[in-house]
């Protein structure tokens, strides 16, 4: 089964704004930004339901602003920052500079 991931020229600011509105994936948001590379969706630490975290994947995954990928078991997980730069330019910047650092922790 396909993995979708909307390209770049699909993003739309609402649907990126409106999935930075909920502290968890803002929190997963600045994990990642932070990471020096791909995570596996296990490696951060979500107080919250596996039901829950799946599906905070996915709104992040369908709003554009990660890009998952499967390697065997796991599923690697990376943020689109050169998309997200390239679409919407300083947004990132401004987001992960207003969030507070306790938000960093998912």
């Amino acid at each position: 089964m396909a993995t979708y991931h909307p390209h770049r020229d699909q993003l739309q600011l609402p649907d990126v704004l409106s999935a930075l509105g909920n502290p968890v994936r803002l929190g997963i948001l600045c994990e990642l930004a932070a990471s020096p590379g791909e995570r596996t969706c296990g490696s951060l630490p979500l107080e919250v339901t596996k039901a829950t975290a799946t599906h905070h994947w996915r709104v992040l995954r369908e709003s554009g602003i990660t890009r998952e990928q499967r390697e065997g078991r796991y599923k690697a997980v990376t943020l689109r920052r050169e998309d997200l730069d390239t679409r919407f330019p300083g947004l990132l910047d401004a987001v992960l500079n207003a969030t507070p650092a306790a938000a960093g922790s998912a």
